[in-house]
């Protein structure tokens, strides 16, 4: 089913010169300069592959493993990183693509989006023991990775205490894939710098944000969808327009 009318008057507002930081827009820059590569940090996106049926098998089912997120102490996302993948653990680093200018070039440089967070597949026992293991505590006696904890419930067997915070597969696939494309215009944001003008749950159909399913919002003065993974952390698209996206029936 198309956007409705209301949404239509949203994307008349939003047809207008892109200019400086609010240039936002369903597209690869043209003029990237010369590509600073990210100084060993990379998204370690999980494969996405495509069965027989050409169905989407992101993460591929496994009863004992979870998307756990894990909070990284100030400074050391690159050193956490590079712990969890010696303990043989996957671990998703989301990047920023940050358009940048140096010597009147435009140039591309890659920083942690998230900065704060390490999301790490795996079972509870193996998170568990991770989290255990002596030199987590090495660095001034401060942990390099701790639980971040779901504040919206309880534990069965300690009412009082909240659990750790686990990702549902569908939406870290939703989450991995916008975050996993290459344009400086997705930005992480607030649930207090955005105003969702309607409650419509979208899925974009064209595109290089195609598949990829959230609300639609304006942020700086445009059109986007905005993904949330949690407690208020956003992050949104490029400027899409009112015809690359379409009502979200799974919603309904």
């Amino acid at each position: 089913m198309v956007l409705s009318n209301s949404l239509t008057k949203m994307e008349d507002s939003a047809n207008q010169p892109l200019m400086a930081d609010a240039s936002l827009y369903n597209g690869q820059p043209t003029d990237t300069g010369s590509s600073c590569p990210s100084v060993r940090l990379t998204s370690c996106t999980p494969s996405i592959q495509k069965d027989k049926d050409g169905v989407s098998v992101e993460n591929v089912l496994d009863e004992n493993k979870q998307w756990f997120v894990l909070r990284v102490s100030y400074g050391r996302i690159i050193k956490a990183k590079a712990f969890v993948e010696a303990n043989g653990l996957e671990c998703y680093v989301p990047l920023r693509y940050k358009e940048v200018r140096k010597q009147g070039k435009k140039r591309i440089i890659t920083e942690s989006l998230l900065p704060s967070f390490l999301f790490v597949h795996a079972s509870a026992e193996q998170v568990d023991s991770l989290l255990q293991d002596k030199s987590i505590k090495s660095f001034k006696n401060r942990a390099l990775l701790s639980y971040y904890y779901d504040h919206t419930s309880h534990c069965e067997n300690a009412p009082t205490k909240n659990p750790p915070l686990i990702i549902a597969d569908t939406a870290m696939d939703n989450f991995i894939r916008l975050t996993s494309i290459h344009n400086p215009h997705i930005i992480p944001v607030t649930s207090e710098n955005i105003k969702y003008k309607l409650g419509d749950e979208v899925v974009i159909t064209e595109g290089e944000f195609k598949d990829i399913r959230g609300r639609v919002t304006r942020i700086a003065g445009q059109q986007r969808v905005v993904v949330e993974l949690f407690d208020g952390y956003l992050v949104a698209t490029a400027y899409i327009p009112i015809g690359f996206m379409m009502i979200d029936k799974n919603t309904e």
